[in-house]
């Protein structure tokens, strides 16, 4: 495990655009140099669809991922991942042997919802 990060503000906190958003598309990324997979997550009005490549092939397939919340960062820039624009980073957390586990909402919540 990591160890803690060093204390922020609730300022610097807010800085950071966590939403809710539904997979809507996901395709295999085997050019990637690591397995991933390929998503688009619609964040609701205004943000819209946003791209990302997702290194999650350990717990899922990407037909099994259309339909699902996740959570992600949508204030990043975007970030080239081989031939493919990343335009959020979908949030996870390692699983015990270090493969990540998606972060979603326990309920249905709108797309867009930000986290707070």
């Amino acid at each position: 495990m990591a160890d803690p990060a060093p204390s922020i503000s609730y300022d610097d906190f807010q800085k950071a655009d966590i939403r809710a958003g539904t997979i809507v598309k996901a395709e295999p990324y085997p050019e990637a140099r690591k397995p991933a997979i390929k998503l688009w997550v619609d964040f609701g009005d205004p943000i819209g669809i946003r791209r990302s490549s997702a290194q999650i092939t350990a717990y899922y397939q990407p037909e099994t991922l259309v339909g699902r919340q996740v959570m992600g960062v949508v204030n990043f820039p975007p970030r080239q991942i081989g031939k493919f624009i990343s335009e959020v980073l979908v949030l996870g957390v390692p699983s015990a042997d270090g493969e990540v586990v998606l972060l979603s909402p326990d309920q249905p919540v709108p797309n867009g919802g930000r986290m707070y």
